[in-house]
């Protein structure tokens, strides 16, 4: 039986659901498969274009568009009772008129701290408290017993080319960059800034990680990065490791663990 219940989500607005909810439309892909893992196999009824895991729901869910061009028309013809969305990851305009409609739940994040509170948020939302709560433990137990690095590299994290941008130091990737014990030489800058690789010349850049996303890096962009930033160590890294902030936390911990060993 549903009731009524009212939630606050991460950016500070009440939300009004049927609850529990049993028609999600998630359009933020680490959300979308931190869902999945809470047990939510029928109540997720629609994603987007860029959740690909898991793979099932990649390839049976129905897709409602970009993150970012969300289409209006097919979430319509789903009835969603509950719709979660991102600040960042989708725009305020889109996210705007979703609400109007549908109940829509927003998170914001920018620390690992925040995404394990949206971990544990989302399950009491979705009335999956318990299953959240051992998510987050097994993150944060994970965290607990990360070596740090012996050696605090100066970073930079490469997001995008043409125009090259970079993690500035209000970021979840920021903030997974300091836990490994390293330091992101564009702290001091906010959001996605866009540079020249000639302004890292003077930030004495150890290390220049290339992310798999949303900007593709491969190999051959390694050489075009070590043209301007001689010496500099150049490594391509998962980029889902570094800026998913739901359950995918669990696996990034071994990944950067391995990454610093």
């Amino acid at each position: 039986m549903s009731t009524a219940r009212t939630f606050t989500d991460m950016i500070g607005n009440e939300v009004t659901i049927s609850y529990p909810p049993r028609r999600i439309i998630s359009l933020v892909p680490s959300q979308t498969e931190l869902l999945y893992d809470l047990g939510l196999r029928e109540v997720v009824v629609g994603i987007t274009k860029f959740c690909v895991h898991p793979q099932e729901w990649f390839r049976n869910k129905k897709r409602v568009g970009g993150t970012k061009t969300v289409h209006i028309d097919i979430i319509k013809s789903l009835q969603p009772d509950l719709i979660i969305a991102n600040k960042e990851e989708n725009t305020k305009e889109q996210v705007e008129e979703l609400a109007a409609l549908y109940p829509t739940w927003i998170s914001n994040i920018q620390t690992i701290d925040e995404g394990l509170q949206m971990i544990l948020k989302v399950g009491t939302l979705v009335g999956k408290a318990n299953e959240a709560a051992a998510i987050a433990q097994e993150i944060e137990s994970g965290i607990g017993r990360l070596k740090k690095a012996t050696v605090s590299k100066r970073v930079a994290y490469f997001i995008w080319r043409q125009p090259w941008m970079c993690a500035g130091g209000d970021t979840f990737i920021s903030d997974m960059i300091a836990t490994i014990g390293w330091h992101n030489v564009l702290a001091d800058r906010q959001r996605y800034p866009s540079i020249e690789l000639e302004e890292l010349q003077d930030k004495n850049v150890d290390l220049v990680l290339l992310s798999s996303e949303p900007y593709p890096f491969k190999e051959a962009h390694i050489a075009e990065i070590k043209a301007a930033l001689p010496g500099v160590e150049v490594m391509l890294v998962d980029g889902e490791m570094f800026s998913w902030y739901g359950s995918r936390m669990r696996e990034a911990v071994r990944y950067v663990d391995q990454l610093i060993g």
